[in-house]
């Protein structure tokens, strides 16, 4: 089914189809790697666009804790809010299975659809790679 409405846009990361042309993000594909970006920029980062990103990267040296956990949560509800206007965010829960690593859920709905999706962001503290 053809969702022109949703967008279509060079695949992330960056990528050639057997053809060798770029790998295309068509519809909800394009909004979930439009959340990713917007996840994976940390604020100032762009220099042309240095209010874009998300400010869950100012807490990466902060402890793995409750409070913390709700800063990440809110930065990212926020940045969503702000860069992405194709989705409504219903639910950020945040989850943290070892010390240095916090799984962020989150559940939007794409506005043009009402379709729900859920996409799992690993967001690493204290400066760890994972």
């Amino acid at each position: 089914m053809s969702k022109p409405f949703l967008g279509v846009g060079v695949g992330f990361p960056i990528s050639l189809d057997t053809k060798g042309d770029f790998q295309i993000a068509e519809y909800e594909e394009s909004v979930r790697q439009s959340i990713v970006i917007i996840l994976g920029t940390a604020k100032g980062e762009r220099a042309m666009r240095p209010d874009f990103g998300c400010s869950i990267y100012d807490l990466v040296f902060e402890p793995n804790s409750p409070a913390t956990a709700g800063k990440v949560s809110q930065a990212i509800q926020e940045a969503l809010l702000f860069f992405e206007p194709r989705i409504d965010v219903i639910d950020v829960r945040v989850q943290s299975p070892i010390p240095e690593q916090m799984l962020v859920n989150i559940d939007y709905q794409v506005r043009a659809t009402n379709n729900v999706f859920n996409l799992v962001y690993p967001f690493y503290l204290e400066g760890s790679a994972g």
